[in-house]
């Protein structure tokens, strides 16, 4: 069965069995394969800049519209550096089951011939690191308008270390979840379910906005929101068709059920909100679309296009009742619904996966020996201990930068907004 999964696997033992020089001499370049993967390199750091950007300022005060911004540009700066000094080593070397080594610390050691499959690993490194770079990005949705700069660089730093890269080792870097053959394409584990979970946590530590939930001003730029999410939908394409490491059928299929999917979701969120107030709004639109990407990530590589659709319905009714209930229930100020649209989309998708990737549905089955009773209960299994461990270590990081920097921004600051308050400068001309 040639799957990206499968090739994900290979290519990861070989890298942590061997040592690079070795890994040079293992297989021949793929100019085909490595073409692919520089550009969807690119579309996945297009994501987080200027996707995520945009798509973020466009839905908060215009009075905080550069610290969204700058929080982009300072993760997306700080992540590249933590991934090069450590990151990536701790994800991507070594055979323990629940972190790497540090061998390939800076790459110091890396031969420019060293390979990853058929791929040069300095394109492996750099594709993996955009992933890194988007993933503590995503949780900014759920602190904007209320948190200190200084704890934003302290936290997503640490953040990095501590949550991402023992994930990322699990489940594709050859720790205890992989070896247990757990299913996750493109990051539905990884990336959404780690962000998802961690921004509620730090949500609900940092406290609501002033005014919430009554008094709030609506998204200052529903257009702005509009151009990130077509971003995202498009870098989207590197982020899941990418993961399949190659240039190759596994990647066109990826592509369509991601496609299909963000279509769908957008559809039926729209479809939600007319039925409920008489009008489908922009912004709840691109929610849905987004909801859709999310859900179908864990799944892209491994369901036909029937399931993609399936996914997208399935991410944009589960995520829409999900807003609610951190907002109404538990009265979570994730200001920008970054658990709700994120961490369950990705969650949802990561248990769904068990079901359509059975042949019966047109997805492309299962490790030998294993059944779908199985891979359920690995999926659940990675979903707990993902998900506890995101919980567990970012309230202990919380803790830690509230005693280091402070959390919160003083309500002088809020009040004046955190484009001046923090940077000194201004989206728009008074």
């Amino acid at each position: 069965m040639k799957t990206g999964f499968w090739r994900r696997a290979t290519m990861v033992a070989l890298m942590t069995a061997t040592a690079g020089p070795a890994l040079a001499q293992s297989s021949t370049v793929n100019s085909g394969d490595t073409a692919w993967l520089l550009s969807a390199t690119a579309l996945v750091l297009f994501m987080t800049l200027p996707g995520l950007a945009l798509f973020y300022a466009g839905l908060v005060r215009s009075k905080n519209v550069l610290s969204v911004m700058m929080h982009c540009v300072a993760i997306a700066c700080l992540a590249s550096v933590v991934w090069l000094v450590a990151g990536y080593s701790l994800a991507f070397s070594g055979i323990g089951p629940v972190i790497g080594d540090l061998a390939k610390v800076g790459l110091a050691h890396m031969p420019r011939a060293a390979q990853v499959g058929s791929l040069p690993e300095s394109v492996f490194f750099a594709f993996q690191m955009a992933f890194a770079v988007i993933t503590p990005a995503l949780i900014i949705g759920a602190f904007v308008e209320r948190i200190r700069f200084s704890a934003v660089m302290l936290f997503s730093g640490l953040w990095l270390l501590v949550v991402y890269a023992p994930v990322c080792h699990w489940v594709w870097g050859g720790g205890w979840l992989q070896t247990r053959h757990v299913m996750d394409y493109a990051g539905g584990l990884v990336v959404h379910a780690t962000a998802g979970v961690s921004a509620l946590l730090l949500a609900w530590q940092l406290g609501p906005r002033n005014g919430y939930p009554r008094d709030l001003a609506p998204p200052h730029n529903p257009g702005m929101t509009m151009m990130g999410a077509g971003m995202l939908w498009v870098g989207w394409y590197g982020f899941n068709a990418g993961s399949a490491l190659a240039a190759n059928a596994d990647a066109g299929a990826a592509l369509v059920a991601t496609h299909m999917s963000a279509a769908s979701a957008g559809l039926v969120w729209a479809l939600i909100e007319w039925r409920r107030f008489g009008r489908a709004s922009m912004v709840g639109m691109v929610t849905g679309v987004v909801a859709g990407l999310a859900t179908v990530t864990p799944a892209s590589g491994f369901v036909s296009p029937l399931g993609g659709v399936a996914l997208g319905v399935a991410g944009s009714l589960v995520c829409y009742q999900a807003v609610e209930f951190v907002k109404q229930t538990l009265r979570i100020d994730d200001s920008l619904d970054v658990f709700a649209v994120h961490g369950v989309g990705g969650i949802l998708g990561t248990l769904v996966v068990a079901v359509l990737a059975s042949p019966q549905f047109g997805g492309v089955g299962y490790a030998p020996g294993v059944t779908m009773g199985d891979q359920a209960l690995t999926q659940i299994i990675g979903v707990a201990a993902v998900c506890a461990w995101s919980a567990l270590a970012t309230l202990i990081l919380v803790a830690v930068v509230r005693r280091v920097t402070g959390l919160r921004a003083s309500d002088d600051m809020i009040d004046d907004g955190l484009d001046l308050a923090s940077h000194g400068e201004r989206a728009y001309s008074p």
